[in-house]
């Protein structure tokens, strides 16, 4: 997996301050997307374990946060399967910080097992890991900037942990 960007001091991306890790490739292409040059899957630099090592040494101070993954896609069947051996290093190695997961595909499709273009062996497990998904493509004829974490009407702050125990999309607080 290739990645665009680290913010290692960020606040727009989640409460807090947190690390922000923007991985390359997307399939959606939203009109006016803020990052187009992520939905290259070749774009940027190399995820190796290095830039893992720095995210999650980044991560240990008691005023950071958690850490966004956001991009480009981060839930591209490609980028989960690089992506799931880091949120479980996240909550082995530094406890009580939170995760936060951008993507254009929804919570309903990322848990429908039949929608392959989003939905993996794995994804589940993402899923679980996750205290946070914002979720639904950005829509230009939706935008609006006084939205907290994220840029349209239709996107969604989903309370993971809720929502997977009770069965039904759980909003977040941070709504």
């Amino acid at each position: 997996m290739k990645y665009a960007a680290i913010k290692y001091t960020d606040i727009a991306n989640g409460p807090g301050v947190r690390t922000s890790l923007f991985v390359s490739g997307c399939t959606h292409h939203c009109k006016e997307c803020f990052n187009p040059e992520t939905w290259d899957f070749a774009y940027g630099n190399d995820f190796t374990k290095e830039v893992e090592d720095a995210i999650i040494e980044s991560l240990k101070p008691a005023y950071i946060k958690g850490v966004t993954v956001l991009g480009g896609e981060p839930m591209e069947p490609a980028n989960q399967q690089a992506l799931l051996p880091f949120y479980e290093r996240v909550r082995a190695e530094v406890p009580g910080k939170s995760i936060w997961i951008y993507s254009g595909y929804t919570f309903e499709e990322l848990t429908d097992t039949g929608y392959k273009r989003a939905h993996t062996d794995i994804t589940d497990k993402i899923l679980s890991l996750a205290d946070v998904l914002v979720d639904g493509e950005f829509k230009i004829e939706l935008k609006n900037i006084r939205l907290r974490f994220r840029g349209s009407e239709n996107q969604r702050i989903i309370d993971l942990p809720a929502t997977l125990k009770n069965g039904e999309i759980v909003i977040s607080e941070y709504s």
